[in-house]
Order: structure tokens, then C-alpha cells, then sequence
């Protein structure tokens, strides 16, 4: 596979990553900035509290295919291990710092799911079981997607004999850490908002 072919994937995927769902959504649906409204990240919960069901479907959904659509295609080209997780992460850091939006982007969770739903169907699954048991137990959303990203580390391990997945999988668990170190805050003092049981 040529080189060309390789870093063109790479940037294919960091631009598809860039389009920001949730901003589009809410600009779509008359909502404003979510950069600027609730907890101020442009992602499906803060959309789901100031937009409703309907918006923030659209955006988990949009999110999902924008991780998906690089690694179904670098896959059809044929990609080896070490170029499909170049262009996962650059997807991925795509989102969190969109080209096309001020590099203010979200923190990655569906996107990250999107990825590794085509790129390691079974970890995908794994993670996003743990995220609806979590979600479900505590109605906390940050706390579900950070057990999930702390859980995919180990189960990677189980699933993939690939050093290139590993690592990915590694700093993609890391980085979702990092966007949520507000979360974690709150999540420790106590002051972290669940959704409230309809």
C-alpha cells in the first residue's frame, strides 16, 4: 500500500472526525452553540439536556458513522494494522479538535465507539455493554463512559494480539480520560448531575 494512499486515509479521517454532529444538529434545530449552552460540550448529553431525545439521537448517530466511515474504508483499501490505527486516532482527534470549528470539539466517547465497532467489532460491543449497564445502574453518563474506556484496555488485550490495536486502544482510553478530568472532579466531589429516571 503506498504511502500516498496511506497519509491521504489519515487525513481523510481526521476531516471526516472534524464535522461536529452535535453543533450541526443544534444549528439545524435552532438550538445555538452547545459549546455555549449546558455543560458546554458539543456531544449527544449535552445535546440530549438542551435539545431532547430527537437531537441527541442524531448526534450519537452522526458521531457513530463519522468513527466508522474511515476505518469500513481504510479496510476496503486493504490498510495494514499500523495505518488503520493511524487513521482511527486521527478520526478520533478529529472530534476532539475539529479543523472546521476552532479545534473546540467533544470528548470523544461515540466516536471512539463508532471506531472500534468497525475496526474490533467484539471490543465494541464489550465496551458499550458496560456503558449501558453502568448508565443504568447509576444514570450517570461520564461514570458509564469512563468504566467503558477503562474497560476496553483490558479487553483489548483479550481480543487483539496486535501491538498497533493495543496502543491505540491505550491512548484512546487515555485521551477520553483526559476530556472527562471535569467530570472525574465532579464525580469525586459528589456534584456530578445524573439524569433523572422518566
Amino acid at each position: 500500500m503506498s504511502l500516498l494512499l496511506n497519509v491521504a486515509l489519515i487525513g481523510g479521517g481526521y476531516a471526516v472526525g472534524s464535522i461536529a454532529t452535535a453543533i450541526l444538529v443544534a444549528r439545524a434545530l435552532g438550538l445555538g452553540d452547545p459549546r455555549q449552552s449546558g455543560s458546554g460540550n458539543p456531544g449527544a448529553t449535552n445535546i440530549l439536556r438542551i435539545g431532547g431525545k430527537k437531537a441527541a439521537l442524531l448526534t450519537l448517530l452522526g458521531d457513530l458513522t463519522k468513527g466508522a466511515i474511515p476505518i469500513v474504508i481504510a479496510r476496503l483499501l486493504g490498510l495494514e494494522d499500523w495505518a488503520l490505527a493511524a487513521v482511527a486516532l486521527a478520526t478520533f482527534l478529529g472530534h476532539l479538535y475539529p479543523v472546521f470549528f476552532g479545534f473546540r470539539g467533544g470528548k470523544g466517547v461515540a466516536t471512539a465507539l463508532g471506531i472500534l465497532l468497525a475496526l474490533l467489532p467484539v471490543l465494541g460491543l464489550s465496551i458499550l455493554g458496560i456503558w449501558i449497564l453502568v448508565f443504568a445502574v447509576t444514570r450517570v453518563s461520564s461514570l458509564a463512559a469512563l468504566l467503558a474506556a477503562v474497560g476496553a484496555v483490558p479487553i483489548v488485550f483479550a481480543v487483539s494480539a496486535a501491538t498497533s490495536m493495543r496502543l491505540l486502544v491505550l491512548v484512546l482510553a487515555l485521551l477520553i480520560l483526559w476530556r472527562h478530568r471535569g467530570n472525574i472532579r465532579r464525580l469525586l466531589d459528589g456534584s456530578e448531575r445524573p439524569f433523572k429516571r422518566r
